[in-house]
């Protein structure tokens, strides 16, 4: 008894990798997919409710417009922000020109020639490989985008037929089971961006106070940016520390003042993004904080950005699952956050 069991331990392990490898290697396809699942969760109440008043397509392409909207304002907040600070740059040109004149004298006086360093080590290649890098970036960014996009549409105008299916099938405990899921893991998503929606608000008003506070100028638009750019995990809030920490640099001229506001950044990245978030969104969905967090970073290093942007829905929609069965009960129990689960 002791020896099967132990074979069975190794088989599930043995299986637990082989799906996470086969993840690994087919998140160009699964990945977009996964992400148009989570779209298609939280927009198809706006499309229900529109299609009691419109024509089925109408309301597809109404809802559609919303989303495309939301992603446009977030865009639009990233693109104000940035052509507000590199205006400024522009008109203070001095200051960066002085800024260099004291960084190349510093390394000079400390034996560091940066004009002989550049021209001994560059090598063309090095731009090759960036534009190269850059383009491959580029072109994967859009196929995520257009699959993600493919697969919404389709999915929404399939909504009602998949649900009429699971209407009729005939094992009552898994028809039963289908709905209750679905139902609960559309809440839920719903609740986790709410969640995600607010702290990004919060980030961004305290980065504005910080800004006004530190004494930093263009304090509205380092704020819309921390807002816009805390919806993408770990590159939006490293952007948002590293950018206001050089601008500092330049507009006051001292390194000092501009490791403090690097730490002050990073103080409020810390306390809201790896605090106040995972304790707020795990109690929200009734999951640990801790799981919160390492499903963010799991699912980064398995997909990248657009791992570390579903991985927590991911975890949320595994785990409702596995409160529908009673052998997977008690992961969900064991994971669970907040208040206690209703049964």
């Amino acid at each position: 008894m002791a020896q099967d069991q132990t074979v069975k331990i190794l088989l599930t392990i043995c299986t637990l990798l082989l799906v996470i490898a086969a993840l690994f290697f087919a998140r160009a396809i699964i990945a977009p997919v996964v992400f148009s699942l989570f779209i298609i969760a939280v927009a198809w109440p706006l499309q229900s409710a529109l299609q009691r008043r419109l024509p089925k397509h109408l309301a597809l392409i109404v809802t559609l417009a919303v989303i495309l909207a939301i992603i446009g304002v977030l865009e639009y907040a990233i693109i104000w922000g940035f052509s507000r600070v590199a205006r400024w740059l522009m008109s203070n040109t001095d200051r960066l020109q002085s800024l260099y004149t004291q960084a190349t004298g510093w390394l000079e006086e400390h034996g560091i020639s940066v004009t002989s360093l550049v021209t001994e080590n560059f090598n063309p290649n090095w731009i090759i490989a960036a534009v190269r890098e850059i383009g491959g970036r580029g072109y994967r960014l859009i196929s995520f985008a257009v699959i993600a996009f493919t697969f919404t549409v389709l999915g929404l105008i399939e909504v009602d037929s998949v649900r009429k299916r699971v209407e009729r099938l005939s094992n009552e405990h898994v028809r039963h089971s289908i709905q209750i899921a679905s139902i609960d893991i559309t809440a839920k998503f719903q609740r986790y961006m709410l969640v995600r929606t607010c702290m990004s608000v919060l980030t961004g008003l305290v980065v504005w106070c910080f800004a006004l506070i530190a004494g930093i100028e263009l304090a509205t638009a380092w704020g819309t940016i921390a807002f816009a750019l805390n919806y993408i995990p770990f590159i939006g809030p490293l952007i948002a520390t590293i950018f206001p920490t050089l601008f500092a640099l330049v507009q006051i001229g001292s390194w000092q003042l501009a490791i403090l506001v690097f730490a002050g950044l990073n103080l409020i990245q810390f306390v809201i993004g790896s605090y106040l978030e995972p304790r707020i969104a795990g109690a929200t969905v009734y999951m640990s904080p801790y799981i919160v967090l390492f499903a963010i970073f799991f699912w980064s290093f398995l997909w990248g950005i657009a791992g570390a942007f579903i991985g927590v829905p991911i975890v949320i929609a595994l785990l409702t699952v596995c409160e529908q069965h009673k052998a997977t009960e008690w992961i969900a129990l064991l994971l669970a956050g907040g208040r206690d689960k209703k049964k």
